[in-house]
């Protein structure tokens, strides 16, 4: 579905990603895993269109998206929750919902919302509730109920616990899953290594904007080198 090739991105003269592949295929959760500024964020950004690559290509669904403007590549089916939620602050739970429905026909759209409020009840609760008084949680499942309004054949998380209490934690990754079995695939970039290799099927570790290991995600949850760096092992 997604195959990342080589791709090699900057910031200025500072190589944030070197020559990283990826791909993730239908209805799987690929996870990123990594310490703060080894380049996953970089990473969705890039996919997402938000930058560009010097050197590399990106392909979805058999359709080169390393030129495509970031609006054209949510209409091919491919969203991001971006990192820090980044809802619409001074707009209604609602509206920020319909915001993410840009892409579709007016005729889907209340189903759309249900199946948002169905994965997210509390956004149901407080559906005319401005986003801004939103606690943490509630914003987080807001961005992720946003996104999935475009109706996305692939959704990237990007640190979706950052900040979030463990109970709150557990209830995002439980819908992740969920999403996941109804249809969705997921790249979720995650700080919370345990979490993430728990429900992914297959992982990439990155340091210092490399891929250092990749593989099933069981089986680098049991390697020792991941569990020290990553798991408190």
């Amino acid at each position: 579905m997604l195959e990342v090739r080589g791709i090699n991105v900057y910031y200025g003269a500072i190589h944030a990603v070197k020559d990283v592949s990826i791909e993730v295929n239908e209805g799987e959760i690929v996870t990123l895993i990594g310490a703060n500024g080894a380049g996953k964020s970089t990473i969705l950004q890039t996919i997402s269109g938000l930058l560009r690559p010097r050197t590399g290509g990106i392909t979805f669904m058999g359709e080169n998206i390393g030129v495509v403007a970031p609006y054209k590549i949510v209409e091919r089916g491919l969203a991001q929750v971006p990192e820090g939620r980044r809802v619409f602050l001074r707009m209604t739970v609602t509206e920020n919902l319909e915001m993410g429905a840009y892409t579709q026909k007016s005729g889907g759209i209340a189903d759309d919302m249900e199946r948002a409020f169905t994965l997210f009840p509390r956004l149901k609760e407080r559906r005319r509730q401005v986003a801004g008084t939103l606690s943490g949680g509630e914003q987080q499942m807001l961005a992720m109920g946003r996104a999935l309004m475009s109706r996305p054949k692939l959704l990237m998380l990007d640190e979706p616990s950052m900040g979030l209490a463990p109970i709150l934690v557990e209830q995002i990754f439980s819908t992740i899953v969920e999403m996941n079995r109804d249809g969705t695939t997921i790249l979720l970039v995650e700080q919370n290594a345990q979490m993430a290799l728990s429900v992914a099927s297959r992982a990439y570790v990155l340091e210092t904007g490399r891929i250092a290991m990749q593989g099933d995600a069981h089986e680098l949850a049991g390697n020792e080198e991941v569990k020290k760096a990553y798991l408190g092992g």
